[in-house]
């Protein structure tokens, strides 16, 4: 018995569900870590502590840092695709709808509640829009851009910057707290799982987007310990290591 292949045109269409869908959670999941109230990302605690300063909405802001940072991948030569632009909107615009209808959160069980589904709708949303294989989104290509160039590992790179956007989001009056340790010890096993489960074709992740740019050799980071060259896929390096 023969197996129908699914049309190219269908495939397509699924991916851009799939990065579209994907994109409106991510800004629906950082919006429930605000009103959870408990501590937000990362990155979200640098857009917040930035509203806090400059009067503009969290999701204005989130698209504001999205944009700037996308012009930092000039000088080390990434290239956006239709995904890393469409992140830097559709998370922004999608964050501030759900803050305009979902109301605060009161009494201690409640916020913890949000705080647990913002994290778990958080690791949903990564592996839908990172399986779809559309690009990076603009922070992840400036951690991978910053690998390649530099030959410091993705672990290191990545803790530098999200250690200096919590510092300074935190000094401009972003919220830290229990969600943004729950974040950091459950987006990586979250994402790893939703990453596979939602591979566009069937496929797992690591070989769907497999190709001829996906095997070109990464040097390890000096604290690899591993004097091998090894391939990373884009999605083994945007994960956390």
């Amino acid at each position: 018995m023969s197996i129908t292949p699914v049309p190219r045109g269908a495939h397509l269409i699924r991916r851009l569900i799939q990065l579209y869908v994907g994109l409106a959670l991510y800004g629906a999941s950082s919006a429930l870590l605000v009103r959870a109230g408990l501590g937000l990302e990362p990155w979200g605690v640098l857009h917040q502590g930035l509203a806090e300063r400059t009067g503009l909405s969290i999701g204005v802001v989130s698209i504001i840092v999205g944009a700037a940072v996308l012009l930092l991948w000039i000088p080390i030569r990434q290239r956006p695709g239709l995904g890393t632009v469409s992140n830097v909107f559709a998370i922004g615009i999608t964050m501030d709808g759900t803050l305009a209808l979902v109301p605060d959160v009161h009494g201690l069980a409640a916020q913890v509640a949000v705080m647990v589904a913002g994290v778990v709708v958080n690791g949903v949303a990564t592996g839908l829009y990172i399986a779809a294989r559309f690009g990076p989104g603009p922070r992840d290509g400036l951690m991978t851009g910053l690998h390649l160039r530099t030959g410091r590992s993705i672990r290191l790179v990545r803790t530098l910057i999200e250690v200096a956007v919590v510092v300074t989001g935190f000094v401009l009056g972003g919220s830290l707290g229990a969600g943004t340790v729950l974040y950091a010890l459950a987006i990586g096993p979250l994402a790893q799982f939703f990453l596979r489960f939602f591979a566009a074709g069937g496929k797992p992740a690591t070989e769907a987007a497999a190709g001829p740019a996906d095997q070109a050799p990464v040097a390890p980071g000096p604290d690899s310990g591993d004097t091998t060259v090894s391939a990373r896929t884009p999605e083994q390096a945007i994960l956390p290591q």
